[in-house]
């Protein structure tokens, strides 16, 4: 089936930078008075940063001399040209179109340049990389004397377009670390994980879901180890070490819970969503063991981001894990790493796999999960998480340190395209009046005509649940109907707002099975496919 297509819209900005760079050979708009642009660029906006900072380049002297005053708009356009050299290494896409530079400002009497670039998350793996590149660029114009670049991050928020409890609201990306095993080093993983992605200068909280043996009290080392209630809002404001947040029913007062499944979950549900965990750029969620009510209750109630597989080399962990994979893939959480704990040690200069190899490769291979990790048989590793103080703390140089940070890395990279590919799979094209689909995870792309798109609701305003009774006739829907919002609701659908007032939730599983728009004559005229 031929599918209508027009150029794609630049993607938005994203967090997640491989450590390669690159740096395209473009010409320069230099300082001619008629090279004008009338293009807004996307420095016009403002967003206030959570953090910054700034760098000044100072050009030698001997560049200084002789180099021409130019217009206030044709310097601009002169440093977002250059700017616009710098592409981002993972969409290949470059950082003025990206939206990461703000706040450009022209000083003509000193010939100086001040901008921001305003980055999806502080632990952007490249970020200094960014800063240096952009130095450069901007310096080489003729025209300029100094440069001051200055470093920043948008506020947190989530991609989820539902009614989220209102600790939840402020959290970018939340992420499950789970193994359905008990015994395998799940907790570790997820502590050292929280800490290193906290070295990389995100904001970051780690909730303890396992009521029935909390591991966090003993894994770190807060000075205040019980939770407080705000006696005003009624909401609970959790513990920080290291300045990580943290919440466990270990921290509760309580020990360990003598309780039965259904209490459990009202407590588990109560913990995360009437916190305080104000602005986190991540969640990590460490998963309790099995694939039971508690972990649907946790996946129902927080818009998973992604999910983090933790297993050993055993087979039976394997079976275990596989059945949390599975799990997962039908609540449309992407799980973006597969973490191999107790996997070898080195002695007499050979290395030993004393429980066998592939359970982790296995996984990857069976599921398609992207990344790999191996984490040795180290009994500083053990011996760090008995003490209170995680290993990546304890010896930030260590080679399980430098495996944790490859893993942030790829947490950090998976998450932000993950969230880019849900911002954009859906959106609405006003100049050929079609719905624009593009699956995360797939290569189709397909137009949908909204008058369709509203007819195919299947709620309970639409459709009578117990007779099947299709209430909403077609006629009710006029042909010309345009959305006036479209968001996304997590990893698994659309929310769109209609000018009616209704609120129509779209699952991605039924936008595929839509009749498709195959052919646009003009923007009042559509064909339909209905084969």
């Amino acid at each position: 089936m031929q599918l209508l297509r027009s150029p794609p819209d630049f993607p938005l900005p994203i967090s997640s930078r491989s450590p390669s760079f690159e740096v395209t050979k473009k010409p320069s708009f230099l300082s001619t008075g008629s090279a004008r642009f009338t293009k807004t660029h996307p420095n016009e906006q403002f967003t206030r940063p959570l953090t910054s900072r700034s760098s000044v380049f100072t050009r030698p002297a001997s560049l200084q001399a002789g180099t021409p005053v130019l217009s206030v708009d044709t310097a601009k356009n002169d440093v977002l040209n250059a700017l616009s050299q710098i592409i981002d290494p993972d969409f290949g896409t470059d950082i003025v179109s990206c939206g990461f530079v703000k706040d450009l400002n022209i000083d003509e009497s000193l010939q100086e340049v001040s901008f921001r670039l305003e980055l999806t998350t502080p632990a952007c793996p490249i970020k200094d990389e960014f800063e240096k590149k952009a130095n450069k660029v901007v310096a080489a114009l003729p025209w300029v004397k100094n440069v001051n670049v200055t470093m920043s991050a948008q506020p947190a928020r989530t991609a989820y377009a539902g009614e989220l409890p209102m600790g939840l609201q402020s959290i970018s990306n939340i992420i499950a670390v789970s193994s359905c095993k008990g015994g395998v080093g799940k907790s570790t993983v997820a502590v050292n994980l929280a800490y290193t992605l906290a070295g990389m200068g995100a904001r970051v909280g780690i909730f303890d879901a396992d009521v029935y043996g909390p591991s966090l009290p003993t894994m770190v080392s807060p000075e205040n180890r019980l939770l407080e209630m705000n006696p005003a809002t009624k909401t609970i404001i959790p513990t920080e070490y290291l300045g990580v947040k943290l919440v466990s029913f270990g921290f509760a007062g309580q020990g360990r819970a003598i309780m039965r499944g259904p209490m459990v979950s009202g407590v588990i549900n109560q913990l995360l969503t009437t916190t305080e965990w104000g602005e986190l750029d991540y969640l990590l969620i460490d998963m309790p063991p099995g694939t039971g009510d508690i972990q649907l209750t946790l996946c129902q109630i927080a818009p998973l981001t992604a999910a983090v597989i933790v297993t050993t080399p055993q087979k039976l962990a394997f079976i275990d894990v596989a059945k949390g994979v599975r799990m997962f893939s039908k609540l449309k959480v992407p799980c973006v790493a597969v973490v191999e704990n107790m996997c070898y040690f080195d002695g007499d200069g050979k290395r030993y796999y004393p429980f066998g190899k592939g359970s982790g490769a296995q996984v990857v291979k069976q599921f398609g999960i992207p990344n790999l990790f191996d984490l040795p048989i180290k009994p500083t590793l053990s011996a760090s998480g008995d003490s209170g103080m995680p290993e990546v703390v304890a010896d930030p140089l260590s080679e399980v340190a430098k495996t944790f940070q490859n893993l942030g890395v790829c947490v950090v990279q998976q998450c932000a395209k993950i969230r880019q590919q849900v911002s954009t799979a859906v959106t609405y094209d006003k100049t050929i009046r079609a719905i624009r689909v593009k699956v995360p995870d797939s290569d189709e792309e397909f137009l949908l005509h909204p008058a369709t798109v509203r007819r195919n609701d299947r709620s309970a305003q639409s459709v009578d649940e117990w007779t099947g009774e299709q209430k909403l006739q077609y006629g009710d829907v006029p042909e010309d109907i345009e959305p006036e919002d479209i968001r996304p609701m997590g990893n698994y659908a659309v929310s769109i707002t209609w000018p009616d007032g209704f609120s129509q939730i779209a699952p991605y599983d039924q936008l595929q099975t839509i009749e498709r728009l195959i052919d646009i004559q003009s923007p009042m005229s559509v064909n339909l496919d209905v084969s």
